[in-house]
């Protein structure tokens, strides 16, 4: 419950909230709403953060790429949290709040018009990170 507060008060035009029966699933999905804002989501699950840049092949940032990350915690990881943000016109976004242990560390997943491409990072020893992602066609 006082994650969900926390949530809320962080994130409330942005939160999206649903519960599944073995777990709570809470998601959270936001885009900048100034192209140039960064978008920064809150999982209010420790000290730290991972910082993006999205790019295509030739190097350009892209504004409104897609970038998601699922994690699992608490005992028996039975508490799942699904966060996505867009980008913003430099193709920067920021997630803060994230643990600073995870038995599987973080996959992050950025997707951009057919094109994606994904980094790990292991919070353990990597606290706070910064990422440039070049997404690419999908193989067939």
């Amino acid at each position: 419950m006082q994650m969900l507060k926390a949530h809320t008060i962080a994130l409330l035009s942005a939160v999206l909230f649903s519960l599944s029966s073995v777990s709570s699933v809470q998601s959270q999905s936001t885009l900048p709403a100034d192209p140039n804002s960064l978008t920064e989501i809150d999982a209010g699950l420790g000290p730290c953060s991972a910082d993006f840049t999205v790019n295509d092949s030739s190097g350009s940032p892209i504004y409104n790429a897609k970038i998601r990350l699922h994690i699992e915690y608490g005992k028996f990881n039975l508490h799942k949290l699904d966060l996505e943000a867009g980008t913003n016109a430099a193709g920067k976004a920021r997630f803060i709040g994230l643990p600073d242990k995870s038995k599987q560390g973080l996959f992050f997943r950025a997707s951009a018009g057919g094109r994606e491409s994904s980094v790990f990072d292991n919070p353990a020893q990597t606290c706070k990170k910064d990422f440039t992602i070049t997404v690419e066609k999908k193989s067939p």
